[in-house]
């Protein structure tokens, strides 16, 4: 009798348990329903078929493309400085006559403009004052040096002649350098001071007037030959290890067309450029590229690393939703439920209320390049599974309205 007691006391205490692990189950069991139609709702976006024609949603697979690995660097188009000039003259005078016209392509020696500056008849005469009297003591120097010889006058005389000689020389020489350096002929009569391009190439600035005074060291013209172009990038301390001499680049104008244009680097600084600790990366451009572009041209560049065959997509396929990246594969077709809705034609009730549904499938994104993108999976996709590789976009912008359209 009292084992009889004993059982029905555990087997009342046992049962409100049971009926608590059963209910907490349920309730498990129902959060965790719940949880999975959130999560498809986050997930999954549908459109009509109006809405889908509409889009010009576009579909692919993945394909494997041989993408390069790439480090991004901004800079602008530059010319060495010996393919600049920026020329002064060394004589400050009046601007009489300018030659040339902004962008005109002048040579080497090229007369752009003539400064008057009557200094210069000074210099002239200086130089040929000094030239003359060379040539009468040359005469007595000869002449003195055989009486000297003959021991018909005293040593002396002769070496004062000798003296005198060379103290002309040295006066011609010094106009004549003077002259030269202004690039004055020694013959002459004029006070006009030629101001001419020590290189070919197209003229820049003009920083002159005619009948202003040109001061000495302020740039008159500038001439730049856009032949050597290359660029100077700007390359971040943590990438300086991965680049390297010869190594590709591609880049575009930054406020340009979006043409691609190719280049190699040629040299690497040894020393920061600024604060901003990069460091500047030269890299000679294609001279068929070159054609058209100036100098101080903004431009965008992908230094190119190496290359491999890797699983991609179009890169409009990939879209960024907070921290994560997505692609969306279309999945099967369903019945939209009307609801009091009038008799409609058959067509216009397929193209009104059929609908048509995207998953959203996690990616990682790596390398892009020419247009695609490479990608990792984080799930595994059924085999075949049609990608959104144009118009995904505007499934992401759907999916953050939460998936509801207009009919």
């Amino acid at each position: 009798m009292k084992n009889i007691k004993n059982t029905i006391l555990r087997t009342s205490t046992l049962l409100p348990i049971a009926f608590l692990m059963l209910a907490l189950t349920s309730c498990n069991e129902k959060k965790t329903e719940e949880a999975h139609e959130e999560e498809k709702e986050q997930t999954e976006v549908s459109l009509t078929e109006a809405q889908f024609k509409t889009v010009g949603i576009q579909f692919g697979k993945v394909e494997n493309r041989n993408l390069n690995t790439i480090i991004k660097a901004n800079g602008y188009t530059t010319v060495p400085p010996q393919n600049s000039a920026q020329i002064a003259t060394l004589l400050g005078g009046t601007v009489r006559d300018i030659f040339v016209l902004e962008g005109t392509f002048v040579n080497k020696g090229k007369v752009l403009a003539t400064i008057q500056n009557l200094e210069v008849v000074g210099m002239l005469e200086d130089y040929k004052s000094a030239t003359a009297n060379i040539e009468y003591l040359q005469l007595e120097y000869n002449r003195q040096k055989t009486l000297a010889d003959e021991n018909v006058n005293p040593r002396k005389i002769f070496q004062e002649v000798k003296a005198k000689l060379a103290v002309e020389k040295a006066r011609a020489q010094a106009a004549k350098n003077r002259l030269q350096a202004l690039n004055v002929s020694t013959s002459s009569n004029s006070a006009l001071i030629p101001i001419t391009s020590p290189i070919s190439g197209y003229v820049g600035k003009i920083s002159i007037a005619k009948g202003a005074f040109a001061d000495t060291g302020i740039p008159l013209f500038e001439v730049v030959d856009n032949s050597q172009m290359h660029l100077d990038l700007n390359v971040y301390e943590k990438d300086l290890g991965s680049i390297s001499i010869g190594q590709e680049v591609d880049f575009i104008l930054t406020n340009q067309s979006n043409k691609s244009i190719k280049g190699k680097i040629f040299g690497i600084n040894k020393s920061f450029s600024n604060e901003s600790k990069t460091v500047a990366v030269h890299a000679k451009i294609n001279p068929d590229d070159a054609k058209g572009l100036i100098s101080g041209m903004y431009v965008s560049a992908n230094i190119n690393l190496n290359s491999a065959t890797v699983p991609s997509l179009p890169k409009a396929a990939v879209v960024k939703n907070g921290d994560k990246f997505f692609i969306y594969i279309k999945e099967d077709s369903h019945p939209h439920p009307e609801k009091g809705a009038k008799q409609e034609s058959e067509a216009e009730h397929k193209e009104e209320h059929e609908e048509i549904h995207f998953k959203a499938i996690e990616v990682i994104p790596g390398t892009t390049d020419m247009g695609y993108t490479e990608i990792k999976f984080v799930t595994s996709i059924p085999e075949n599974s049609q990608i959104v590789t144009q118009g995904a976009f505007y499934l992401l912008a759907a999916q953050k309205g939460g998936g509801e359209h207009t009919h």
